[in-house]
């Protein structure tokens, strides 16, 4: 099972992705982390462009064909990534769950983007404006919606568990 979150930055998709990953024991894959490591590595000739998705893209189908469920963290924000990861789970011939993070309080999702901490060392984080200014297609099939404005981490993790039947890893004592 390949479970994508996408969404804007400041919206908790990585507080909400970060904690079903733990809660289904499933690999946890960051494009944050992917493109900030790639940029470390300082091999590029100009930005990272889409070379983060394609890393995590392969990484995930890896694990998808070895059983694992995997949770991407994304902003994922044009058709081509989408297809991309629907093009993955196909080859792994897994299912895809698509999660669109909003937070519909745009104060509160200003002030997120403004005081929020990067937990990426050397990734630089988004003004607002740039939040505001960010390229994001709209979706071609409407994916899974949470609103963080409406809803806490905790419910949101539930709300994604019981909508698509999730079984939480158990933990042995």
């Amino acid at each position: 099972m390949l479970i994508v979150f996408s969404g804007l930055p400041g919206t908790g998709k990585t507080t909400i992705a970060k904690s079903l990953a733990s809660r289904l024991g499933a690999l946890y894959l960051r494009i944050d982390s992917i493109e900030q490591a790639i940029r470390d590595a300082d091999v590029l000739a100009s930005d990272v462009g889409c070379s983060g998705y394609l890393v995590a893209n392969a990484l995930a189908l890896t694990n998808l064909d070895i059983g694992s469920r995997v949770v991407v963290d994304c902003v994922n924000p044009v058709q081509e990534s989408r297809d991309a990861w629907r093009e993955t789970a196909h080859r792994a011939q897994a299912s895809l769950i698509d999660i669109e993070v909003i937070c519909s309080d745009r104060e509160e999702h200003r002030r997120r983007v403004e005081t929020g901490q990067i937990d990426v060392p050397g990734l630089k984080a988004p003004d607002w404006q740039s939040v505001l200014d960010h390229d994001y297609e709209p979706w071609s099939c409407a994916p899974f919606g949470i609103d963080t404005a409406r809803m806490s981490v905790d419910e949101a993790v539930a709300e994604i568990i019981q909508q698509f039947s999730l079984s939480p890893l158990r933990r042995h004592s």
